[in-house]
């Protein structure tokens, strides 16, 4: 019960006032599947990009987090081929750092600046954080390219 009033009151927000670049919505009268897009920022190899994300959120929500995943395939040290993403807040304590006053909105803002400003100490793609540390302008042109070849719309 508190899933689904919690979520009311949060997809309502999202859609009155969303963050900047980021839209979410709930699938078909299932409460527990929601669709987010991220807009590339500016000033970044996603700029003009439109990423596409998928959100299930747990029955124990907010007591646990909801899993997100990019569904469009992104270049980036922190969020993997099947588009999982390396990201504290999306954990639990003692690993993550998810707490129940956290909201979808300020994940998808935390996803958001992940992309803007990668970790390469905390990877999941070992050999992009690599390039991103020590060659970054061939890891910007790769991640413009697929930004180009799979974000464009």
């Amino acid at each position: 019960m508190q899933r689904a009033s919690r979520l009311k009151r949060e997809l309502s927000l999202l859609s009155t006032e969303p963050p900047p670049g980021i839209t979410c919505w709930q699938d078909e009268n299932q409460l527990e599947n929601l669709h987010a897009q991220i807009l590339g920022g500016v000033d970044t190899p996603y700029e003009k990009g439109i990423f596409d994300l998928e959100i299930v959120v747990p029955e124990r929500y907010p007591f646990e987090p909801p899993k997100i995943r990019f569904l469009t395939p992104i270049y980036h040290p922190n969020i993997d081929s099947a588009g999982r993403i390396c990201l504290d807040v999306l954990k639990l304590p003692p690993k993550g750092a998810w707490r129940p006053a956290l909201s979808i909105s300020t994940l998808l803002s935390s996803i958001q600046l992940l992309m803007a400003e990668p970790n390469p100490d905390d990877p999941l793609m070992a050999d992009i954080s690599s390039e991103y540390k020590y060659n970054k302008q061939l890891f910007l042109r790769n991640a413009k390219e697929w930004t180009e070849k799979y974000a464009s719309q």
